[in-house]
């Protein structure tokens, strides 16, 4: 008898921001660039699904959750579009206070962009709900979780999830902000009532719906970046061990 295929095998969770032509920050891909990596896969047999369900589900045909972190205004204008046309859903990970206040994201960078840096309202949540979107947490304030007293963690995990379902509804995801996946963290959001959640960046590991891989898109990336970034080959390495050592020798040539 064959052995069956692992679950992650087809399945691409991948990572954006913001989607806009007046932003050249590496967090924002211009409308276009999205709407061609996205025909791309479609064009290659993937389904778009939500970020939990890709989380939780053992199907192994082509799969791709799209998701989107700190919730920019930009994405509920550019992204839904495209998703519509495709008859796929997407996943968004908001920090509530920012939805609420309508402040500008600060953690990013200086404030000559906070045209730019402002996050979805409530409504826009609500409408992309409705349209099927998954809405899943980014905390509350983007804070780096691992850093935070007992008291402070609870505050970020339980409170940004009780708002979203307040003001939208159900919200059983988080995505761990600045990508840092903590095992405190990652126990600590389960705890409070998460089912599924991820960070970005370093060894893949599969098996754990609370601790999810994805690889984040970056404005610089180009033909040949989105190629590597969504390649078998390369979601096959980062699962390795081989990935760990790669990781070590990159971070000792950037010091």
């Amino acid at each position: 008898m064959s052995r069956p295929a692992p679950a992650h095998r087809g399945l691409l969770v991948l990572a954006y921001h913001a989607i806009s032509s007046d932003w050249d920050d590496p967090l924002s891909l211009a409308p276009e660039t999205f709407r061609s990596q996205l025909e791309s896969l479609a064009a290659s047999g993937y389904r778009g699904v939500t970020f939990s369900e890709a989380a939780t589900s053992a199907a192994t045909e082509k799969r791709v959750a799209v998701t989107f972190d700190d919730a920019f205004a930009s994405a509920a204008v550019h992204a839904p579009p495209v998703l519509d046309e495709l008859g796929w859903p997407a996943t968004v990970f908001a920090p509530t206070v920012p939805v609420e206040t309508q402040e500008p994201m600060r953690w990013l960078g200086s404030a000559a962009d906070d045209r730019v840096r402002v996050a979805m309202t409530w409504g826009d949540l609500n409408q992309l709900a409705d349209n099927g979107w998954e809405i899943g947490s980014h905390t509350r304030t983007h804070r780096r979780l691992s850093e935070l007293r007992d008291d402070e963690l609870g505050d970020e995990l339980g409170r940004s999830r009780e708002e979203i379902e307040a003001h939208v509804g159900r919200c059983s995801s988080i995505s761990y902000p600045w990508g840092e996946v903590s095992r405190r963290v990652v126990d600590a959001a389960r705890a409070d009532g998460y089912e599924t959640g991820s960070g970005l960046g370093g060894r893949f590991r599969f098996g754990d719906p609370m601790a999810v891989p994805r690889v984040a898109l970056a404005r610089g990336d180009g033909a040949l970046g989105w190629r590597l970034k969504t390649s078998p080959l390369t979601w096959n390495l980062r699962s390795s061990a081989v990935w760990v050592v790669f990781e070590g020798v990159r971070g000792l040539a950037r010091r």
